[in-house]
């Protein structure tokens, strides 16, 4: 989310921790959020308890924090300054390295082999292992916001950029091998929002008009589904996030309303086995199209939200995330107001998803506004402990890689054109496969 501090942020302690930004972690378990003293993480495996598990004052006003998984490396952007990316083990309270960039940073995104960072009109890529530059993607479109999506599959690394600043254009480019994989003509508008699934095999984009939302296939680039948001109005979509099996797909905006969607084929052997009303005049709609202008014809084809959420606000940033807790699917709404709004979504019969806790980020101590079902159906059995850093997260151990990589030198340069860091890079291996470099954080408080 871009920086906005929270409209009634009350006086003392609370106005000096007001929200600017937030952001899931990849399989969205952990919440970060960027606060005017610093940062904080939060563990988001439980519903009736929202565990602040590390609270970073390294620096103020920290406008980008993004966690690698359920790690202890977090990156961290300070609007003090803004050209820096600082890289922290919060576990042990140090910093494993820094970089500067010739201009501002608007993004970052990471999985467990790459880092990516986004400025207005260059994109840099690093290997995570180590943090060396690999390459650099110069004079790329204007991107105001830094939009970009990078897969959490690290096998395949697939980083998506606006590849126009007028349409609605999408790069995929292979951040493992460093090259381009396809171009997208997603949008006749510029992109506002991007987002792939877990598996890296769907990408789901939205323009500014954020009416009508797509999603590909990649590295294809088919288009496989098409949603529509809205008619009445253009809306600003401020995120996209697909659930863990890629079966639905949630977004929400500067309205009220949070949509879902459900990512289904209908097949033709499915209407004639239930023969229904909608069915009958699907039927009819979809001859009738075949004689109407095309921009009516795909409006009678696009799918419509099967669940939705109606928030108490307008026009405050907000992000959305899918997540199964405690065995129920559940969204996720983290919002400029300093709450984290967490829903029931029925994947079965979908409609108007229910409230069933809202927690403050910044109050004092651990008190907790919680609005809770009256029936708790999680049976007080208590989640299920995570697996070890190493089984869950960690890559085989591999020497360090021979071959020259475009954009990076042996001598450990950076090669002309490229912005030289004010370290290099990390001291150390990052050690992203040791568990004892990167413990289990589980839900402990620091």
């Amino acid at each position: 989310m871009e920086p906005q501090e929270s409209q009634d942020a009350p006086d003392g302690l609370e106005e000096q921790r007001a929200f600017i930004c937030a952001s899931f972690n990849q399989d969205t378990t952990s919440l970060s959020v960027g606060t005017k003293t610093g940062y904080r993480l939060f563990s988001v495996t439980a519903v009736d308890k929202l565990d602040c598990i590390h609270e970073g004052v390294e620096c103020p006003d920290v406008y980008i924090v993004e966690r690698l998984f359920s790690s202890s490396l977090v990156v961290v952007v300070s609007l003090s300054m803004p050209r820096r990316m600082n890289v922290y083990h919060f576990k042990k309270g140090t910093e494993i390295c820094n970089y500067s960039y010739s201009n501002d940073i608007l993004s970052v995104r990471l999985n467990r082999q790459r880092l990516v960072v986004c400025l207005e009109e260059s994109v840099y890529i690093h290997n995570i292992k180590d943090m060396k530059l690999l390459k650099t993607l110069l004079n790329t479109p204007t991107n105001l916001s830094g939009l970009c999506a990078l897969s959490v599959n690290h096998s395949n690394s697939y980083l998506a950029y606006p590849g126009s600043a007028t349409i609605g254009e999408i790069t995929v480019y292979d951040a493992n091998n460093l090259s381009t994989l396809t171009l997208i003509q997603a949008h006749d508008s510029p992109l506002a929002a991007l987002a792939f699934n877990s598996s890296g095999s769907k990408l789901a984009s939205a323009s500014e008009k954020g009416t009508v939302i797509r999603v590909f296939s990649v590295p294809e680039g088919q288009r496989l589904f098409e949603f529509r948001r809205g008619m009445k109005r253009y809306v600003s979509i401020s995120s996209l996030s697909f659930s863990a099996d890629a079966q639905f797909l949630c977004a929400s905006s500067n309205t009220e309303t949070v949509h879902i969607f459900k990512l289904e084929q209908h097949s033709p052997s499915q209407d004639e086995e239930s023969p229904t009303w909608s069915t009958y005049m699907g039927k009819m709609f979809s001859a009738a199209s075949t004689y109407l202008p095309s921009q009516v014809s795909d409006m009678m084809h696009q799918d419509r939200a099967f669940a939705t959420v109606r928030l108490n606000m307008f026009g405050l940033k907000n992000i959305c995330a899918l997540a199964t807790i405690q065995k129920l699917p559940r969204l996720l709404v983290a919002s400029s107001d300093g709450c984290l709004y967490i829903y029931n979504v029925d994947p079965q019969d979908g409609g108007e998803c229910v409230l069933v806790q809202k927690h403050r980020l910044f109050e004092s101590g651990e008190e907790q506004v919680e609005e809770k079902e009256e029936e708790d159906p999680e049976d007080g059995s208590p989640p299920p402990t995570s697996q070890s850093y190493a089984a869950t997260v960690a890559l085989p151990s591999t020497p360090p890689s021979s071959t020259t990589l475009m954009g990076y030198s042996e001598e450990g340069g950076a090669q002309t054109g490229d912005v030289i860091p004010e370290h290099e890079f990390a001291e150390s291996p990052v050690c992203l496969d040791d568990e004892n470099e990167f413990p289990p954080v589980g839900n402990q408080s620091n």
